[in-house]
C-alpha cells in the first residue's frame, strides 16, 4: 500500500515553488536520493499540498505565521528560507520587523536578534 498521493504532491509542488522559488525547490528535489526522496515527496505533499493547499488562510498570512513559529523554535536555517518565501508572498520588511518584535516579546531578545540577523541578510540580498 502506497501512502503517496500524486494530486496532493502536485498541488504542494506548485505552492512550494510559488513561495520558495522554483530553482530552490527543483534543486532540493534533484538532490534527493533513495534515502531522502520519500521524505521530500511526503513533505511536499503534506506540508505544501495539505498544509498550504487550502484557501482558508492566504499565503501571506501563512508566511507570517511560519516566521513567528520558526523564530520561536529557533530554526534559523528554515527561518531564513521562509523569510525569502514571505517576501515572495508579499510580506513587507515592516511586517517582518513586527513579527520579530513579537518573537522577542514571547521568546526572548536573543532569539529576536537571531531573526534580525537573518532578516537583514535576506533583505540585503533582495535589494542587492
Amino acid at each position: 500500500m502506497s501512502t503517496f498521493d500524486e494530486d496532493l504532491f502536485l498541488k504542494g509542488l506548485e505552492q512550494r515553488k510559488a513561495t520558495l522559488g522554483a530553482e530552490y525547490v527543483e534543486r532540493s528535489l534533484e538532490a534527493a536520493d533513495d534515502f531522502t526522496r520519500p521524505f521530500q515527496e511526503a513533505m511536499t505533499a503534506w506540508c505544501w499540498g495539505f498544509g498550504w493547499g487550502d484557501e482558508v488562510i492566504p499565503p501571506k498570512t501563512r508566511s507570517m505565521m511560519n516566521l513567528a513559529m520558526l523564530g520561536a523554535l529557533g530554526k534559523m536555517h528554515e527561518w531564513e528560507l521562509h523569510c525569502r518565501g514571505a517576501i515572495n508572498n508579499g510580506v513587507s520588511p515592516e511586517e517582518i520587523r513586527a513579527i520579530i518584535h513579537v518573537v522577542g516579546i514571547y521568546c526572548g531578545v536573543p532569539q529576536a536578534l537571531e531573526c534580525f540577523r537573518a532578516a537583514k541578510k535576506v533583505l540585503s540580498e533582495e535589494r542587492g
